[in-house]
């Protein structure tokens, strides 16, 4: 047997264990070998045909320690196949130099065999680790039940629409709390994934508490406080966090009330039970971009930003890394809370189209990296075999986004009643965007029957999530 015949069946080998084995003679070890395979493949694609909700349940550290442990076996297992493959097709009949040739590519043969193995422990682990270090909330079956009473079987309790609290702040080594100066609520139905997004300012004034709890007692007339002695204000929506987690006598001496509070308060304004929320910090999020390799945008107008303006995000579509990208979502040089809420949702959109799968897979390490710098949640981790599925399902639903900015309500004193009902608006139509597609295809009349005009309800004026994107 020559060299390129040793090479030709250890390759085979890598794929098919045991084909070098069966050509060397090793007939018992050979059909071991092969069979080992097949059955391990066989259940392999067993697992993933009769589980319910793969991707979700690889979220669990039931799944996720017993892959690595695996992962790690089987890499050594193929090592020392393929090793012991190439001894048996006797390398050693073979001349010097040819020994030399297919003996080290046989070594890299050997190592690159191995490579996903370790690839595989390596993405399982760091995600676990990542998983364990962000979502730190309560598990819900940990919740006391009646006696007798099962825990629900339905993940949502029956919920038609899970609520999500995304919020972005700005916290700094040279910043006292945590502003939350992006405030989003992405209301998603379970089923389709149709989400509507919706934005409040952060400069929303005498936001007012839901009756009973203790900041309604201390502000019974709204969000309220005197003005700083620089003229600015304290008392605004973005505020509310900061207040509360500084303020802990409110509360009967609880600490770090600010995350229930605020989800409470928004909750309150918009009518809606808010689930959870997660906490992005905006310069982590900056870091999260960089590792998916920059996100494209297109910038609509020069962005200027810097303490003395010395920044500038230029015009046109380009890729932006991180830190632009921030700049461009948070500048308000020259500008106004308002359209820094509408480039912030244009990163949003971005991110959520650009961030495919090959890219997570290739950058996984950075991403997990980032990501756990990034967020703070209170989303259990048990949630995420449930949540995971949900995502995906919303990557490809219809998103419509409703902002409450000027001229649809006033900042300073806002129509609270109007923001409940255009939220309840949006969110039904969300729900109903299947039924409402055909029923808008019916005729309106039959056998030439004129209609009766009646008045058409009001609509929300929400948006698809990139929709005046790139814009003037």
């Amino acid at each position: 047997m020559g060299a390129a015949a040793v090479l030709g069946w250890l390759a085979l080998t890598t794929l098919a264990p045991g084909a070098a084995h069966l050509r060397a003679g090793w007939r018992k070890t050979g059909l071991t070998l092969l069979s080992s395979h097949v059955a391990g493949l066989a259940a392999l694609l067993a697992v993933a045909l009769t589980t319910d909700n793969l991707l979700g349940s690889l979220t669990q550290d039931s799944w996720l320690i017993p892959i690595t442990v695996g992962a790690v076996a089987l890499g050594v297992v193929w090592l020392a196949v393929i090793v012991h493959s190439f001894m048996v097709l006797r390398p050693g009949r073979l001349r010097r130099r040819e020994q030399i040739v297919t003996g080290t590519l046989a070594g890299l043969l050997a190592v690159a065999a191995v490579v996903p193995f370790g690839a595989v422990a390596n993405y399982v682990w760091t995600s676990q680790r990542t998983l364990s270090g962000i979502f730190t909330g309560p598990d819900p079956a940990d919740s006391p039940t009646r006696e007798g009473e099962e825990p629900p079987q339905d993940p949502w309790a029956g919920r038609e629409r899970v609520n999500l609290l995304l919020l972005g702040g700005d916290a700094d080594d040279n910043r006292t709390g945590v502003r939350t100066d992006s405030m989003n609520v992405a209301s998603i139905d379970v089923k389709s994934g149709n989400t509507v997004l919706v934005s409040l300012p952060r400069n929303l004034e005498n936001v007012r508490f839901r009756p009973g709890t203790p900041m309604a007692q201390r502000f019974p007339g709204g969000f309220r406080l005197p003005a700083d002695p620089g003229g600015g204000r304290s008392d605004l929506l973005n505020s509310v966090w900061e207040y509360a987690d500084a303020h802990p006598e409110i509360f009967g001496g609880r600490q770090h009330q600010g995350p229930k509070v605020l989800m409470d308060t928004i909750g309150y304004t918009l009518g809606l039970d808010i689930d959870w929320y997660a906490l992005v910090n905006m310069w982590g999020f900056a870091r999260l971009i960089d590792a998916i390799g920059g996100i494209t945008i297109t910038v609509e107008q020069d962005v200027v930003f810097g303490k003395y303006n010395e920044g500038l995000v230029k015009a046109g579509t380009r890729k932006l890394k991180g830190a632009d990208a921030m700049w461009y979502a948070r500048s308000r040089t020259f500008s106004d809370d308002y359209t820094r809420m509408r480039r912030q949702r244009c990163v949003l959109g971005a991110l959520l189209g650009q961030a495919d799968p090959a890219t997570v897979l290739a950058r996984f390490n950075r991403i997990a990296l980032a990501a756990k710098e990034l967020i703070r949640t209170d989303i259990p981790r048990s949630m995420l075999k449930n949540l995971v599925p949900l995502a995906l399902t919303v990557k490809n639903a219809k998103v419509t986004s409703l902002q409450f900015v000027p001229p649809l309500i006033r900042t300073g004193y806002p129509d609270w009643d109007k923001i409940r009902e255009l939220t309840a608006k949006a969110v039904r139509d969300s729900t109903a965007a299947t039924s409402a597609v055909a029923a808008s295809a019916t005729p309106s009349a039959s056998q030439g029957t004129s209609p009766k005009k009646s008045p058409k309800p009001s609509a929300p004026p929400t948006k698809g999530l990139t929709e005046g994107c790139g814009a003037a």
